[in-house]
């Protein structure tokens, strides 16, 4: 009696986590597609040869106003949504007063430190675009000033954690320093002028590799749509990792040549392509139970347009000078991971339990994958149209 009654423990164990997994997945395709991914400050430090600096920061302030926390994927999961998505229909004016008014708390969250020591930075102005397209975050640009303490060697950003991540670009005489600063970690000290210390290729390799992972779990749910479309499919393994390894292949081709700068589409071209991807893969789900030699072919050309995506978020973060292909390579292996993950989870969920069963097309792969078709439909209509 202990014996089964132990088995029987275990086994409600297994299936709510199961039903957990499911309600995850469920969650992953009906998420309003309204929803802003929380990206990374972009903050651009110009050394001026008259002894001050400029600081363009370009960041989503409704985010930040809202008190959305980093740790979301997006904005929708915020329990600050709803503030959130006001002030996204604010006009340019009526959101520069909010800022303006919000500046001196935000002021003590943003560090220049020279030499160690905080620089008095002041706010010179405010670029604010209108609220033409709510499907898009809206960036504003908060232009800062000070001045360089005579004789100062170094430089060193600190953002606050509850505002996030953020990359650093030091523009200085002979280039430019790129680098990705994690929430709540201060950047690197770097030289005002000289050598800059190489980062070792290890430090790099797990950086961009962490990069990588979370640009697709938790951060990338069109990207997770896509995956989740290719495994409903078919859940055995080996055509399931055909399709995963074309897709890989192809996605490490054009951001490969895109951040060599040999190709370059414009955003408004590629997402919309991406939504268009998603839609396809779930649509080709519906219409078929059989998994049919050419799907390899697709999505290798889906895998094509994916890797225009990724490039969008590596070039505004960067990739250092003396490492380039090391961290071009462990973003690559970040992102296949966070593919692997997902098609994990998705086994997990359903997959291992439920695959022989004779309702499981009826009941798992139809209505999930009428979800990620309406879903991407959805998202191509927004970002064709907004």
């Amino acid at each position: 009696m202990i014996f089964r009654k132990h088995n029987t423990s275990g086994s409600t164990r297994i299936h709510n986590l199961s039903r957990w997994l499911s309600g995850f997945l469920l969650c992953l395709v009906v998420l309003p597609s309204a929803a802003h991914e929380i990206r990374p400050a972009v903050v651009d430090v110009h050394l001026q040869a008259d002894g001050t600096y400029q600081v363009a920061l370009q960041v989503n302030m409704e985010a930040l106003l809202a008190g959305v926390s980093p740790t979301h994927s997006d904005t929708n999961e915020s329990p600050n949504a709803e503030s959130y998505n006001r002030l996204r229909a604010l006009p340019a004016r009526k959101l520069e007063e909010r800022i303006r008014a919000f500046w001196p708390q935000y002021r003590d969250g943003v560090h220049l430190d020279f030499d160690g020591v905080r620089s008095a930075t002041q706010l010179t102005s405010l670029d604010i675009p209108e609220s033409n397209d709510l499907a898009r975050a809206r960036i504003t640009t908060v232009r800062l000033t000070g001045s360089i303490p005579p004789g100062a060697k170094t430089l060193r950003w600190t953002y606050a954690p509850q505002y996030g991540g953020s990359v650093l670009r030091l523009h200085r005489a002979d280039g430019v320093i790129a680098a990705w600063v994690r929430e709540g970690e201060a950047s690197a000290t770097y030289p005002l002028a000289g050598d800059v210390a190489a980062a070792t290729r290890t430090a790099v390799f797990s950086q961009y590799l962490v990069l990588g992972f979370t640009h697709i779990l938790p951060k990338g749910l069109d990207h997770m749509l896509f995956v989740l479309g290719l495994f409903l499919l078919s859940t055995r393994l080996a055509p399931l990792l055909w399709q995963v390894t074309a897709f890989t292949l192809a996605h490490s081709i054009t951001l490969a040549l895109s951040m060599y700068g040999v190709i370059a589409l414009s955003p408004a071209i590629v997402e919309p392509l991406i939504a268009a991807s998603i839609v396809a893969v779930a649509v080709e789900n519906l219409l078929t139970a059989r998994l049919h030699a050419w799907r390899v072919f697709v999505v290798f050309g889906f895998g094509l347009l994916h890797g225009l995506g990724f490039a969008g978020v590596l070039t505004e973060i960067g990739l250092p000078r003396d490492e380039f292909v090391t961290g071009l390579i462990a973003f690559n292996v970040g992102v296949e991971g966070g593919q692997l993950a997902v098609i994990a989870l998705a086994f997990l969920a359903v997959g291992y339990w439920f695959r022989h069963r004779p309702w499981y097309r009826a009941r798992v792969v139809l209505p999930l994958s009428a979800l990620i078709a309406l879903t991407g439909a959805y998202w191509m209509v927004e970002r064709l149209w907004g």
